[in-house]
């Protein structure tokens, strides 16, 4: 390539994100060659869905249906793939590296399941492989993981990383509403896709914690090896009691190195009130990163949409086209250096919150007790709440102090053996490491 020619770009996909970042290089191309020191141009665009080619912005002449003659061209030097999920973009960025094309890409699915692999054959193929939006939309992570924290030894990631399930958490909390009631506004303010499991079951938030995870502690971590509970559990009642408790209800993802062993979670957390993570609210998100010499950092801003993760994708492109120019090499691109003892769930220790639906007559808060002593399950606090002198049952509302989570879920088998046990209405981890 002359020192005097264009950047080459194509890409993958026309959708929200697609349509944006399309839209931007094409309108700032001046502003992008003063930047790079080159043009930087949109030279092909690959979507099949015939609606969304007409729609957007991007001349006809430069649309095809045909993602193989994108991905094939000599005079595309760098591939956006922006049409997410695990197929078919696994073997279009197989296919882009193999051509010997740098990549930029925003699937937080692809890179938590492939990333490692796709890493390693960049590197054998001396390519640029770049991934900023695949976490936290607009929020630089990616890169301070890579250059700014390296000299850090990462102890610890606490983050809110799913904005759909933190605006529909904070309307509960602040309205008072139902889980139901709560995702049909984020659906109607389309903060939530139509079939929105991904979202509140905590698989997204588990697919951006796998990569997080690898690029802080190094090392290769699966999205199996990451439990997981969703929201849809959680009741407005549970949002009241945590207040009055001192605390907030948040989706968290968390991750923890200690003694050669790593523990990975994303689940629901009641987390004190006072914390900064806990005035995270509505749509943003925030990734708290703990290193042994630059202490707790927090990174928040706005974790989707299309501006956002837009900006994160350009900012790839640009940080590899000045790379194409300047002829040197870029940030290592996070190779995996070590193997890690993945610690199981049943080995965490934690702090617990309990709401129990229970016969409404003497004895039954010994009966819990002498069950959850069994299992040297301390309590902390017993706050009796709602009565139904219909059904003869109230509501008690259990906070323990720290226990084994295997203990605990021992004991949960063994109250439910109990005749004056007529539910556990939830069961929620208290926030912080033991």
């Amino acid at each position: 390539m002359g020192k005097d020619s264009k950047i080459s770009i194509g890409l993958l996909g026309l959708g929200t994100i697609g349509s944006q970042v399309a839209r931007v290089l094409l309108e700032q191309v001046d502003r992008m060659a003063q930047q790079v020191g080159r043009p930087v141009v949109l030279c092909r665009v690959a979507e099949i869905d015939q609606a969304k080619a007409q729609t957007s912005a991007v001349p006809a002449a430069l649309i095809t249906a045909n993602a193989e003659e994108l991905l094939t061209s000599p005079d595309v030097d760098i591939v956006l793939e922006l049409i997410g999920g695990e197929h078919p973009a696994l073997d279009y960025l197989t296919t882009a590296i193999s051509q010997h094309k740098h990549v930029v890409t925003a699937n937080k699915e692809l890179m938590a399941k492939h990333g490692p692999t796709l890493i390693s054959l960049a590197k054998r193929n001396e390519v640029h492989l770049l991934y900023e939006a695949s976490v936290g939309g607009g929020i630089p992570i990616i890169g301070p993981l890579q250059k700014d924290l390296q000299a850090n030894r990462i102890t610890s990631i606490r983050a809110i990383i799913n904005g759909t399930t933190n605006y529909i958490l904070t309307r509960m909390s602040q309205e008072g509403l139902d889980f139901g009631t709560a995702l049909s506004e984020a659906q109607a303010s389309g903060y939530a896709e139509a079939h929105p499991s991904n979202d509140i079951e905590g698989f997204d938030a588990v697919y951006k914690l796998a990569i997080l995870a690898t690029l802080a502690f190094h090392t290769d971590v699966r999205v199996a090896d990451i439990f997981r509970e969703g929201i849809s559990r959680l009741e407005a009642r549970d949002f009241q009691y945590a207040k009055e408790l001192g605390y907030a209800i948040k989706l968290l993802a968390l991750a923890r190195y200690k003694d050669d062993n790593l523990s990975l979670r994303v689940h629901p957390a009641l987390v004190p009130q006072e914390d900064l993570i806990a005035k995270v609210d509505g749509v943003f998100n925030a990734i708290e990163i703990n290193g042994d010499l630059v202490g707790p950092v927090l990174f928040h801003g706005q974790g989707a949409g299309p501006s956002p993760t837009c900006s994160a994708v350009v900012g790839d492109v640009l940080e590899i086209a000045r790379g194409i120019v300047s002829g040197g090499s870029l940030i290592g691109l996070g190779a995996v250096k070590r193997n890690l003892h993945i610690s199981p769930i049943e080995k965490l220790t934690s702090r617990y919150y309990m709401r129990l639906t229970v016969a409404d007559r003497a004895g039954v808060l010994g009966q819990i007790a002498n069950k959850l002593g069994t299992q040297d399950i301390s309590i902390a606090s017993v706050i009796q709440k709602n009565t139904n002198a219909v059904d003869q049952t109230a509501e008690i509302v259990v906070t323990t102090h720290p226990a084994a989570e295997a203990a605990m879920q021992e004991a949960l088998a063994q109250l439910d053996g109990l005749d004056v046990l007529r539910e556990v209405g939830n069961l929620i981890r208290i926030e912080g490491w033991s």
